[in-house]
């Protein structure tokens, strides 16, 4: 495998720095912080990567690393052992370039401005908070601007037939001028803001935002598709997931698997909290007709689970890229509306209630998983919640390193509830790998779960 050692500079991509700030990157001295820096530049620089199983890639790119120095007018990046696909003719690709610095603003503007602050992570408010100053150091947030972001979520393992209708969506997305957020992947991440950058051209609409959300324990498995001109690193799932939640402005969720369950549930609980309700959230699940059956069954999950009410906060359209995007301008007239109203800000959702069990970081390790209240004698939302964290450790099992270490040296996670809920459960996640919706890897899918009846 070709690999590069170089030395590269920011340019104008950071912009003008300070000596203090050049002083702050170049003294990145905690191993920590060092480790999370190396995997997520080499998940950036590793782009178009056909691996999904972090645990691999770190092994393939062990000897690579990372250094930043300190110099008089800003940093340089020292590079070694970088994937060779990252480079043309020796130049570092600029997309790639472009991501690469967004890694480092992000990873150390959390490290030195919110973990070592006065903010405390552990409360509610705050953590809405931090999660605004993330987004507003990246440059997410402009103010005096029209709602006009449309979220967009699912699997990063997709056929060929789905991932060609989320560039059909993502085409009459960009007809109407709309910006797009996915998780920042390949699959139903990529294909929407592919067909957008088709209909923005049409448009002659030359500021299309596209923007990836991602975090740094699943980056290396769904590296940033090159695409993406707006990146942007969370600390940790939950605050990603935040992040999405109050930025976006209309939701689209095509065919997924575990992740998209997660992010499903994560926003279906925050809908059915009491203080959220009359709140205008536009949210389509859509998909092919081929894909109809996916659809029905994760209806079928959410009803049998969360209820009625539940199935009421979203529409289900097959086969419609035109009448989805004509929907979702609807909804975000509508939200547009409301926060006219309620004297909220377009471009960041402040008066959404998120309870701090969508918020406070899960860690899906054997023992957590084994002790999920589910079962349905607690608030709906409570139950989405803790369903959310389901999804949320299997996520980790199949693709995150952490995860994909601790079910071989432990076996499979238990999850154990409500018998009538562990049926629902095991009957979903049995048709996401009978669909080859789990990982990249279809023919050798081994679960990391097992879902106690």
């Amino acid at each position: 495998m070709n690999h590069i050692s170089t030395s590269i500079s920011p340019d104008e991509i950071m912009g003008v720095l300070s000596q203090a700030e050049i002083n702050t990157l170049a003294s990145v001295g905690s191993k920590d912080l060092h480790e999370i820096l190396r995997r997520c530049s080499l998940a950036v620089l590793n782009c178009g990567s056909v691996i999904d199983d972090s645990k691999v890639v770190f092994d393939q790119f062990k000897h690579f690393d990372i250094g930043i120095h300190r110099r008089s007018r800003g940093i340089r990046l020292d590079l070694i052992n970088a994937p060779g696909s990252a480079f043309v003719d020796g130049q570092i690709i600029r997309g790639i370039k472009e991501h690469l610095f967004a890694v480092i603003r992000d990873v150390v503007y959390v490290h030195n401005e919110l973990q070592t602050s006065t903010i405390d992570l552990n409360e509610s408010t705050q953590i809405t908070n931090a999660v605004f100053y993330i987004l507003r150091n990246a440059n997410i947030l402009h103010p005096g601007v029209d709602p006009n972001l449309v979220v967009c979520w699912g699997g990063h393992a997709i056929n060929r037939i789905e991932y060609d209708y989320t560039k059909e969506v993502g085409h009459e997305l960009g007809l109407r001028k709309l910006n797009i957020c996915t998780g920042c992947g390949p699959g139903a991440m990529k294909g929407p803001m592919k067909g957008a950058t088709i209909g923005h051209a049409k448009q002659r609409h030359r500021k299309g935002r596209y923007m990836g959300f991602t975090e740094p324990g699943i980056i290396a498995a769904e590296s940033p598709n090159p695409i993406v001109n707006e990146l942007v690193i969370f600390p940790d799932i939950e605050k990603r997931l935040e992040g999405f939640v109050r930025t976006g402005h209309a939701f689209i969720v095509f065919p997924g698997g575990a992740g998209t369950a997660e992010e499903i549930l994560y926003l279906l609980g925050i809908l059915l909290h009491p203080e959220n309700d009359g709140v205008p959230f536009p949210l389509i699940f859509t998909g092919p007709k081929e894909s109809a059956d996916y659809f029905e069954q994760m209806d079928e999950f959410i009803g049998n689970t969360l209820g009625r009410e539940a199935q009421k906060k979203y529409k289900i359209i097959i086969d419609d890229p035109e009448n989805v995007s004509r929907k979702v301008i609807k909804g975000i007239a509508k939200v547009r509306n409301h926060r006219r109203k309620q004297s909220d800000a377009f471009y960041y959702n402040w008066k959404l209630k998120i309870d701090d069990s969508f918020q406070l970081p899960f860690i899906p390790n054997h023992k957590n998983m084994a002790s999920l209240a589910i079962h349905s004698d607690q608030p709906t939302h409570a139950l989405a919640s803790n369903l959310r964290k389901v999804f949320s450790g299997i996520v980790a099992g199949n693709i995150k390193d952490s995860g994909i270490r601790a079910i071989e040296k432990h076996g499979p996670f238990n999850i154990n509830g409500d018998k009538s809920i562990m049926l629902a459960l095991d009957h979903l996640l049995e048709n996401f790998v009978a669909q080859g919706r789990m990982k990249l890897a279809k023919d050798d899918y081994s679960p990391c779960y097992q879902v106690i009846k």
